[in-house]
């Protein structure tokens, strides 16, 4: 299991805009229309990362704690689905049914939005402020596959809280590390 870090995009960075398909519902969304009024967190993700697969659930959770307070999530896959068929937007449609993701999995299937926002790995997580402007980029915590370190999104949630309430955010933001995105 390779693990890659995130590249640790420049904070203050806009956040690139796109237009992309949404496996959830069929519709095209785009980050104006799917940005939240609080602040917006962009998961580069996939089906069969092990790295999403242990954290999945923390981000159901965090986007349900969250939502009502004007956080919206917005996943993407971007790999390379004719050398990773199980990252297809047909299963990614089911993947989102099955852990219960009430926010948009949208597929990129040029890998041009993962490329502007400097994406490596997955999970990788880029949160935006009202403005737009990169707030954090980082980990979600210090929980991977098999350490042992029990999942608390304590990293994350605290770059959340700052930034609904308002708060300066001091923490070092450690890189996500994840499996690399499957590129063409």
């Amino acid at each position: 299991m390779a693990q890659t870090p995130s590249n640790m995009l420049p904070l203050g960075t806009l956040a690139p805009k796109f237009k992309l398909k949404d496996t959830n519902s069929n519709f095209e969304g785009s980050y104006d229309s799917l940005k939240g009024s609080k602040g917006t967190l962009i998961i580069f993700m996939c089906n069969h990362c092990p790295f999403v697969l242990h954290v999945i659930e923390e981000i159901v959770k965090i986007n349900n704690d969250y939502r009502v307070q004007g956080l919206a999530i917005i996943a993407i896959s971007s790999n390379d689905i004719v050398k990773y068929p199980q990252d297809v937007p047909e299963l990614m449609t089911e993947f989102a049914f099955q852990n219960k993701m009430e926010f948009p999995y949208l597929f990129d299937q040029s890998q041009e939005v993962a490329k502007a926002y400097d994406a490596a790995c997955t999970p990788d997580f880029f949160l935006f402020d009202t403005e737009d402007k990169l707030f954090y980029r980082g980990q979600l915590d210090d929980s991977r596959p098999g350490n042992g370190i029990p999942l608390s999104g304590s990293d994350l949630r605290g770059a959340i809280d700052a930034l609904i309430y308002n708060r300066s955010l001091k923490e070092l933001q450690k890189p996500s590390i994840g499996c690399n995105i499957k590129w063409k």
